[in-house]
């Protein structure tokens, strides 16, 4: 009797377990977790490139405007990297260009040398004819008044002719002096232009000369050489051109103070702020970790080459004072956008959406519900909730068998 009774009670047992593992979750093929509880931290990634923030521009001739040189070419460079002491060597241009516009300028000014005296030539026997003119001049005037004195025991007709031949001959002579005084002017005005002309000339002259004599380029004071960037990113090396607008060579950077220069693509941007922490570190150096801060944020988006998107400049100050920190060093950014602290947190693979409402897959007993919960900050991997769930609860990855038919948990409102 007491082993049938023992046999009914396997049987019950027996039953009970089989109906509770048909009845329980199917949790062989799904991951189930919990929240986890601590620091959250939403940080942007980015990599940028070190530089440093103050540095002195080696720079090419400053007035190659004025000598109407708009492109010059590098022909000789020292290698970067290099240290220099102030007025050492550090970069030549091409000068064939600048040659040939000096030895037309010394063209021209010879032509202009002998326009000088033949306009002086041309004035003096301009002016020499005309005094002649006028004393000619006054020799027929003497004679009109001489035959005027003598017509007076003429007849009335003979005198008055005679009065009519001095008065034209008074009038020429006043018109020739007026005369003279112009030619005079117009001889001055003349080789006044012709002198401008030549001055403005010497002037252009001893300006190129004065250029040629800046086409070597020596550093202004001590540093390590850098070289200086095109606007594409490019570095000007042999072979490149600088602009009489921005004749900068290279640089001396002073390394006391570094930064990092990189760009945020535009979805990110609007969440860097200035002043906000960043924690940098180098390429050539992983394990070596930098305090930063934000100091700058460009407002307006640019192209960068290999970019399809537009992406903003944003400065990064290294707190940091390091010898290994040297300019054009690449460097990976991770700038802290938010920090909560003691705050709940899940993966975001775990969060799903149904009817606008964001929910999770937990475990609820021996059942599955969906829960919903209300999310927070959200960063790469994982989202802040704020209410909906306690540390305890255990939830899904995955999507549970018939979610669909799981009832649904509301939030509650306070």
């Amino acid at each position: 009797m007491k082993k049938a009774i023992r046999y009914i009670i396997a049987a019950i047992i027996l039953i009970v377990i089989i109906t509770i593992i048909r009845r329980s979750p199917d949790t062989d093929n799904h991951i189930i977790i919990q929240p986890e509880f601590g620091q959250f931290e939403v940080i942007v990634t980015s990599t940028g490139e070190l530089q440093a923030k103050n540095s002195t521009d080696i720079r090419g001739p400053s007035k190659a405007r004025m000598a109407r040189i708009w492109n010059m070419k590098i022909s000789d460079l020292v290698a970067e990297g290099t240290i220099v002491k102030a007025g050492d060597y550090v970069a030549e241009l091409d000068k064939s260009e600048l040659s040939n516009k000096i030895e037309e300028s010394e063209l021209n000014l010879q032509k202009l040398e002998s326009q000088l005296i033949q306009a002086q030539l041309d004035s003096t026997l301009t002016l020499s004819a005309a005094r002649n003119e006028i004393v000619n001049l006054g020799y027929s005037l003497e004679q009109q008044q001489l035959a005027k004195e003598q017509s007076s025991f003429e007849a009335p007709a003979i005198q008055r002719q005679a009065e009519i031949n001095l008065e034209k001959a008074e009038r020429s002579l006043v018109q020739a002096k007026v005369n003279y005084e112009i030619k005079v002017k117009q001889a001055i005005e003349k080789i006044k232009i012709v002198i401008a002309d030549l001055d403005k000339e010497k002037s252009q002259h001893e300006i190129k000369v004065n250029v040629m004599d800046e086409f070597k380029i020596y550093a202004p004071e001590n540093g390590i050489v850098i070289y200086a960037k095109e606007w594409n990113g490019k570095k000007k090396v042999v072979g490149s051109s600088i602009s009489g607008w921005d004749p900068v060579v290279a640089t001396l950077p002073d390394l006391s103070v570094m930064e990092s220069v990189t760009f945020v693509n535009e979805v990110d941007i609007q969440k860097i702020k200035v002043d906000q922490l960043v924690t940098v570190t180098l390429d050539a150096d992983p394990t070596k970790l930098l305090s930063g801060r934000v100091t700058s944020v460009a407002n307006m988006g640019e192209q960068r080459p290999n970019s399809d998107s537009k992406v903003f400049e944003v400065n990064i100050e290294i707190s940091e004072s390091d010898s290994t920190l040297l300019p054009s060093l690449t460097t990976a950014n991770m700038i802290t956008i938010a920090k909560l602290d003691s705050v709940l947190y899940i993966p975001l693979e775990s969060i799903y959406t149904s009817d606008s409402l964001s929910i999770v897959y937990k475990k609820n007993g021996m059942d599955i519900v969906r829960q919903e919960i209300i999310p927070g900050l959200v960063n790469d991997n994982y989202a802040v909730v704020k209410k909906g769930l306690v540390m305890e609860d255990k939830i899904y990855l995955s999507l549970p068998d018939d979610a669909a038919e799981l009832d649904l948990i509301p939030l509650i409102n306070d």
